[in-house]
């Protein structure tokens, strides 16, 4: 399913995926950016996990003294340095399973809009991956969609497969979180108590957190130095 992004949803296909937005979505992914700042610091350096295009990244620039985003694709890459051009930023293609940074390189850590689920690779690999390039007190963020959004989240991707940028919903495999395509496309989510389960075993603090009924944040941290904000101080978001 990686190759799926990286041949077919990657680039110019994949920016088409988020200008056929309604209101609502377009709200949820800003919501979901606005959250992921509000752990940032002007002297960080940050890192995107499945950066695209730039996306999300174009709304770091001047919010972190470095940003570097990392994509399997080659071509989505390509357009984010054509659309992004600041020295703060740098690129990479590269496998967010198997990083190619030192150990604590990073102070914050973006996993977002579900890529946990999207990057189809074992997803406790990928948490250690990224606690392991974060330092001591940093954060790492990880979402996915809440149970609310589905309705949503299905009006979205019915409208992608419209377009021509997934293939055609199977409506009789589509359900229960859960989005099928008749072209192999498969998305999933991860829940809260899935998230918990994935990082009972290593030696972090994980908060949950629910963002503008839409979103499931899964925060980590080091126990010992970072203040994890609580659920109450963000569930208006």
């Amino acid at each position: 399913m990686n190759n799926y992004y990286s041949s077919k949803l990657s680039s110019s296909t994949l920016q088409k995926c988020y200008e056929v937005v309604s209101p609502r979505v377009k709200q949820y992914l800003q919501a979901e950016i606005e959250f992921g700042l509000t752990y940032m610091n002007p002297k960080d350096k940050v890192l995107e996990l499945g950066c695209g295009y730039g996306r999300v990244l174009q709304k770091l620039i001047g919010k972190a003294n470095k940003i570097v985003g990392i994509d399997t694709s080659q071509e989505s890459i390509k357009l984010a340095r054509e659309l992004i051009k600041d020295k703060s930023l740098e690129l990479y293609e590269m496998d967010a399973i198997n990083m190619e940074f030192a150990d604590g390189e990073f102070d914050v850590v973006l996993c977002i809009q579900n890529g946990i689920s999207a990057f189809h690779v074992d997803k406790q690999e990928l948490i250690k991956e990224a606690v392991r390039v974060t330092r001591s007190g940093g954060k790492v963020l990880f979402s996915s969609y809440a149970d609310k959004f589905w309705e949503e989240r299905l009006k979205w991707f019915q409208l992608q497969a419209e377009h021509g940028c997934i293939g055609e919903i199977d409506q009789e495999k589509t359900g229960d979180g859960v989005i099928v395509c008749k072209d192999g496309f498969r998305a999933t989510t991860v829940s809260s108590d899935e998230f918990l389960s994935l990082t009972s075993g290593l030696n972090v603090v994980t908060e949950i957190v629910e963002v503008d009924n839409s979103s499931v944040f899964c925060v980590i941290g080091n126990p010992s130095t970072v203040s994890l904000m609580t659920k109450g101080e963000h569930e208006n978001m």
